[in-house]
């Protein structure tokens, strides 16, 4: 079985991307490698019980979320100052650390808001236009190498964080049923390419 554990690439870090509250590049490496060790150990033990890998059962719209989330988690236990957002769908994911009551923040500025996409570009949808630092982190799964044992693991391809404002959204139109989104427009996904964190030579 060609199953491996996937590691972070040192060498594609933009040693000059700005960085805001305290985050230092080794936060995200950290971060990564914590998800990357997390999808080896649940693979192999869906693996050897006959079953298909987590990247293999989860839907598009859920694997972005659980990486969300995790990527959250992670960087909030390496970060010297940043903490998960403990207010229900609060804004921003992250918070600076004793900022907010109880770190609890309905809509705050202090802080970083975290996306998953596997949209190459980090070009993402969100739930409003908002004067923000986001951070999107860009990945790749392989879903279609056959036979699946010899599929790569989930990677991280792309790594951007930018300060937009609600000027660089555009609002997307509203299907009858969907959720109101925004995006950043061409100039606001300049903004964010700008200061790269990470790009993966493939």
């Amino acid at each position: 079985m060609s199953f491996i554990r996937n590691e972070v690439n040192t060498k594609c870090f933009n040693r000059s991307a700005k960085l805001p509250f305290g985050l230092r590049l080794k936060d995200f490496e950290m971060a990564m490698q914590d998800v990357y060790d997390f999808f080896y150990d649940v693979n192999l033990g869906l693996i050897e019980r006959g079953l298909q890998r987590l990247d293999d059962m989860l839907r598009p719209a859920i694997m972005s979320g659980v990486l969300s989330d995790m990527l959250t988690a992670s960087l909030a236990k390496h970060s010297r100052s940043l903490t998960v957002n403990l207010y229900h769908n609060g804004h921003p994911d992250l918070v600076v650390n004793g900022v907010y009551p109880d770190n609890k923040a309905k809509a705050g500025m202090e802080g970083v808001e975290i996306k998953a996409t596997r949209k190459a570009g980090g070009a993402v949808d969100t739930h409003g236009a908002r004067d923000q630092w986001m951070c999107v982190f860009v990945y790749d799964l392989d879903n279609s190498t056959e036979p699946a044992k010899d599929r790569a693991p989930m990677t991280v391809t792309e790594i951007y964080l930018g300060q937009v404002t609600t000027d660089d959204f555009r609002k997307n139109q509203r299907g009858e049923l969907g959720t109101r989104t925004a995006t950043l427009h061409k100039s606001g996904i300049d903004k964010l390419r700008k200061n790269w964190v990470y790009k993966l030579n493939r």
